[in-house]
């Protein structure tokens, strides 16, 4: 039977720490999963709801991109992606009662976790400049008061269009177009805050900002290099997926500042080996210290360059451009440096040489761990020279794998969901269109807080997501977001973001992925591409958790209609009817989604074309792979200071908290923890229990401070501590963030540790 949500806070003063597991899934995930999926949904509900779960003929998954197989299970789902899943499918609703009960000011002092668990939201929402509370409001009005302030603005540049990577193609595309007919570039989205860097240093150096690498492709490698990244929590599915390359013969390399458990061991719940002894996935840990990949790569490919016959010599004459001048820098590379940037020893990278010399076939695949630096674009481009030297780009088994989050976001962004969009983008949107699109580049999510901040911006429109919470510098942060005029959040839960409002806030409810659409053409579907460029329909059964909900595509439409009016040139009742002819649009003016509407209807759907992949045929500025040189750089951390990674727990799905345990770390109760290396806690006077407060050091002198932290003593690299976010982003400097790229470098933020108040 579903429960009641929490009616108090629960209290977090005094988490309890046991010794962290060294095996991940199994048993106990399976347990975990119904459990909370029982508490939110009930029996049947759970039931009828999970047998759907990335099934083709089902809905996608709302929590990670990871690709399905062609031959699904029938339990498609990691423990994560059930708790993702009850958690919209909750039987639980916030409803303008709840509202009435609760002024923003007594919702503003409750935890995330409160505030998810409460239910979906049932009405539209309004909070009137000066009120108290959020009172109910029709649609009608509701969009009314979103034009009011739009044609108010003193330029459309004035307002932010943030989106979330939950957004479906179809309304993804929409709202790119509803922005640019309005007349701005402005819109970040969540990209922006993680594979950024991926993108632009893929794009620069094979032409294609996404990974190059199939599902099956992981199945035929001989090498798997996993650097900065957390499967076993972040992308439960992937372990399947490096589960069976173990099986055909594949070795793996995890690249981790902390040991992860389900890096260790997969106890993979679909199989009898599974639930008993499980498989062993790391042949070699690397537990480099954050920010040193960079160096570690580099080192790597001096040696390769130093090894006879290691050179795929055709493929770089061939395919590549800048061989010389990265060569030069690759054989400068020098072996103290590099073990003081890692932390490594030179038998464990002698270790990873010989491994990868032996492979013919290697992926590389990452995730925050390399994209949240200063240095992130100049460390991911190594990556590439490093896959470059042995042809490892464009063949079967081999490539760049970036492990995206958000079960959309790269769909997002081939839509056009970006603050920098391609000429050619926006040549194919005027053509079918008639309009003529901005073409200065807009605010990314950086530039969007300073642009509120600075009262250059005056309405923010979220499109999903909790943008407060996710974004970095908490309170410089939510100040930006207060002096706005207007902030509205389409959503299906209660978050932080609701209750960090403008001087007038809407909250507008949308349908979820598990639930039924239904417009005026009859019943409709969406799709979504997952981080492997596969685009396939998602179809919702269940019946949507209140009458007043519209989708994403019908909040786009109506609110078109109404901010635009009569001159727009766009058919905006005609997409809502009817979200076939969104696709037909949407195949006209983006590459790779001709026929669209046939395409994916098949079952699985289809494949988008990747040219380095496909054909070894690299889209960039010299006609080639570019090889690049970057100085190596890694983060020097000053004495008396630790260099602090701010992570997930496993009861957490990017700002979503689930719970309040970290199953595989040793941490239940709380969530305010510092994994602490015992040799630093030592040398540092603190003891592990003890409370500190985490105050981080920035070029600006600004205080930034976390307060009441409980020291876990934790294997960790030397000099490094973890921490769980959003709670410690209050600790990212809203400039401190990746060269190019413009990302926020939550992970490498230099902190003291300072005896708790609170203690």
């Amino acid at each position: 039977m579903a429960t009641k949500p929490p009616k108090a806070d629960p209290v977090q003063d005094a988490p309890q720490v046991a010794e962290p597991k060294h095996t991940a899934a199994g048993l106990p995930a399976v347990g975990h999963s119904l459990r909370i999926a029982q508490q939110q949904m009930g029996v049947r509900r759970t039931a009828l709801t999970l047998l759907r779960v990335n099934q083709k003929d089902g809905f996608d998954c709302p929590g990670c991109a990871w690709p399905e197989p062609e031959h699904r299970h029938t339990a498609e789902f990691c423990e994560n992606g059930a708790k993702a899943v009850a958690e919209e499918a909750t039987l639980r609703r916030v409803t303008p009662e709840f509202f009435a009960a609760h002024p923003v000011a007594d919702l503003a002092a409750r935890s995330g976790y409160w505030l998810g668990q409460q239910g979906r939201l049932t009405h539209p929402m309004y909070l009137p400049e000066g009120a108290e509370r959020y009172e109910p409001v029709s649609w009608e009005r509701a969009f009314d008061i979103v034009a009011e302030e739009m044609s108010a603005l003193a330029s459309p540049d004035e307002a932010v269009f943030y989106t979330s990577g939950r957004t479906s193609n179809e309304a993804a595309f929409l709202y790119q177009l509803f922005a640019r007919e309005l007349g701005t570039n402005n819109l970040p989205d969540c990209s922006n805050m993680c594979h950024e860097s991926s993108g632009s240093a893929l794009s620069e150096t094979i032409g294609v900002g996404k990974g190059s690498v199939l599902l099956e492709d992981l199945h035929r490698a001989d090498l798997i290099i996993v650097a900065g990244q957390n499967p076993g929590t972040n992308h439960p599915r992937m372990l399947s997926a490096l589960e069976r390359a173990k099986a055909n013969g594949a070795k793996i390399i995890s690249v981790n500042p902390l040991p992860e458990a389900g890096m260790e061991r997969f106890k993979n719940p679909q199989t009898p080996k599974g639930l008993t002894a499980g498989a062993a996935l790391n042949d070699l840990f690397l537990q480099i210290r954050i920010g040193g990949d960079q160096a570690l790569f580099r080192l790597l490919n001096k040696l390769i360059l130093e090894a006879g016959g290691a050179l795929d010599d055709a493929f770089i004459r061939e395919h590549t451009h800048g061989f010389e001048e990265f060569a030069e820098a690759a054989r400068a590379a020098d072996w103290d440096e590099t073990l003081a940037a890692t932390g490594l020893t030179r038998a464990e990278i002698e270790s990873a040489l010989r491994m990868v010399l032996a492979s013919e076939r290697t992926i590389v695949c990452w995730a925050m761990g390399l994209t949240q630096h200063k240095h992130s674009v100049p460390t991911i481009r190594e990556v590439v020279n490093f896959l470059l030297l042995r042809g490892n780009i464009g063949r079967p088994g081999a490539g760049v794998c970036p492990v995206r989050g958000h079960s959309n976001v790269q769909g997002d962004r081939t839509m056009g969901i970006f603050e920098r969009p391609a000429p050619a983008f926006l040549d194919a949107l005027e053509k079918e269109f008639g309009f003529a699109p901005p073409r200065t580049h807009g605010f990314d999510v950086v530039r969007a807080i300073r642009a509120l901040r600075d009262g250059e911006a005056k309405v923010f429109f979220a499109m999903g997501g909790n943008f407060v919470a996710a974004s970095p510098d908490t309170e410089v942060t939510e100040a930006a977001m207060r002096r706005a005029r207007l902030t509205v959040h389409v959503s299906t839960k209660l978050n932080r973001s609701h209750v960090v409002t403008g001087a007038r806030a809407l909250i507008l409810p949308t349908l979820g992925r598990t639930e039924r659409d239904v417009q005026g053409g009859g019943e409709q579907f969406v799709t979504v591409e997952d981080s492997m460029g596969m685009v396939h329909a998602s179809r919702g059964r269940l019946q949507p958790a209140s009458g007043r909900l519209l989708s994403e595509p019908a909040i786009v439409c109506r609110l078109a209609r109404r901010v635009l009016g009569e001159d727009s040139r766009v058919p905006w009742e005609e997409f809502e009817n009817d979200y076939a002819t969104i696709r037909d649009r949407i195949a006209r003016v983006v590459p790779g989604f001709e026929d669209f509407n046939a395409r994916v209807a098949r079952p699985g759907g289809f494949v988008l074309p990747h040219a380095p992949r496909d054909e070894r045929r690299f889209p960039t500025v010299t006609g080639k792979a570019n090889f690049t040189a970057a100085p190596v750089e890694y983060p020097k951390v000053p004495e008396g200071r630790l260099l602090l990674q701010t992570l997930r727990s496993h009861d957490q799905y990017n700002t979503t908290i689930y719970g309040l345990d970290d199953r595989y770390r040793g941490i239940r109760g709380g969530r305010r923890v510092v994994l602490v290396n015992a040799e630093d806690a030592r040398v540092l006077g603190v003891a592990d229990g003890s409370y500190v407060d985490l105050v981080s050091e920035w070029r600006d002198g600004t205080e930034r401070r976390a307060p009441g932290f409980r020291v876990v003593v934790y294997p960790t690299s030397r000099g490094c501590a973890a921490a769980y976010y959003p709670e410690t982003n209050v600790l990212v400097p809203l400039d401190a963030t990746a060269d190019t790229s413009n990302t926020p470098a939550s992970k490498s933020v230099v902190v003291r540790l300072e005896q708790s108040t609170t203690d």
